[in-house]
């Protein structure tokens, strides 16, 4: 192992030594000079055929929500891998496991100052779905609005910053010793997700961003963006309008038949353009974890906008790398 990397992420280094080492790339771990650190566990470098695409999924979650948000962002990516995989790191968009309701409670009587049952007339203890940095409760207010609370996961903070810093160092080692890392630049990728990812972690700003995004699309009747509800979000909770609606690619064709698809599209469509060319400022994160399809067969968009950029002026998000890959 390289005497450049920091002995204290030694243990993240060998994680994911021997993730590419089962993956196929055992010629990443020998140019960068892991040979010796990843010795005991060899018996993981399987052939690149070997390992079930499902197991990515499953070694990216044990790695933890930094890992998780790489496998979100490499499931979008069908030029970078093949549809099996694709197919298999699509859950971690909105099914990693949960932590627990006493955690949820917790953090929330910390965030908000009060009680769970004094700030809700309704909480529900199961998760509407668990993500890489936080998991989604229904909930009602006391006035009778139908909201959903994001309450970020426990200390994830430090962990995240620890990873991105080794991550770093490794991708600086990559782009001097490796061909793939001459090719692919690696640490301007992993500066680029980190920016996106420590930007995510303050709801504050997501909040902020949903206001934006709702008011610059008020005009498209197709689309809706749920609305924050300010006093009851903080850097760590995040509470917005709930509306009742399924994943795109989880409507069954028989309700696709009453739907005009082809509206659809072209409101989506034109809203895509109006948030890019005229507003500057765009939703970034259109995987199908972000895009539903309500009950009225209108689009509802929701979850992250982050910005990362400023351009002449323009708030320009973007949700992966400019690098080339």
């Amino acid at each position: 192992m390289s005497t450049s990397l920091k002995l204290a992420h030694v243990g993240r280094y060998k994680d994911i030594a021997v993730l590419l080492m089962k993956y196929g790339r055992s010629d990443v771990v020998r140019e960068a000079g892991w040979d010796d650190a990843v010795a005991p566990a060899r018996g993981t470098a399987l052939a690149p055929a070997s390992p079930k695409a499902e197991e990515l999924a499953a070694d990216l979650e044990k790695l933890g929500p930094t890992f998780v948000k790489l496998g979100q962002l490499l499931s979008t990516r069908p030029d970078l891998l093949p549809p099996p995989y694709i197919e298999a790191l699509a859950r971690l968009q909105d099914k990693v496991t949960p932590f627990p309701y006493e955690e949820v409670e917790r953090i929330l009587t910390e965030e908000l100052g009060v009680r769970i049952s004094k700030a809700f007339a309704q909480f529900s203890r199961e998760p509407l779905a668990a993500a890489s940095l936080g998991q989604v409760h229904r909930a009602t207010l006391r006035d009778g609005r139908q909201v959903v609370v994001k309450v970020q996961r426990p200390n994830i903070r430090q962990q995240v910053i620890e990873d991105l810093e080794a991550l770093a160092e490794i991708a600086g080692v990559l782009d001097r010793r490796t061909k793939i890392g001459k090719r692919y630049h690696f640490s301007g990728i992993v500066e680029e997700f980190q920016k996106t990812l420590l930007a995510e972690l303050d709801y504050r700003r997501e909040a902020g961003n949903l206001t934006t995004l709702a008011n610059n699309l008020a005009d498209f009747a197709l689309i809706v963006v749920p609305r924050p509800v300010p006093d009851y979000s903080t850097a760590r909770v995040l509470t917005m309008d709930y509306i009742a609606g399924h994943k795109v690619d989880s409507v069954s064709p028989v309700a696709l038949l009453e739907v005009d698809g082809e509206a659809l599209a072209e409101e989506l469509f034109r809203a895509y353009l109006k948030q890019i060319f005229v507003d500057g400022f765009f939703h970034a994160d259109p995987h199908p974890g972000n895009v539903f399809l309500t009950d009225d067969s209108r689009i509802l968009k929701i979850y992250y906008v982050q910005p990362l950029r400023h351009a002449e002026g323009m708030e320009i998000i973007t949700p992966f790398p400019l690098a080339p890959l």
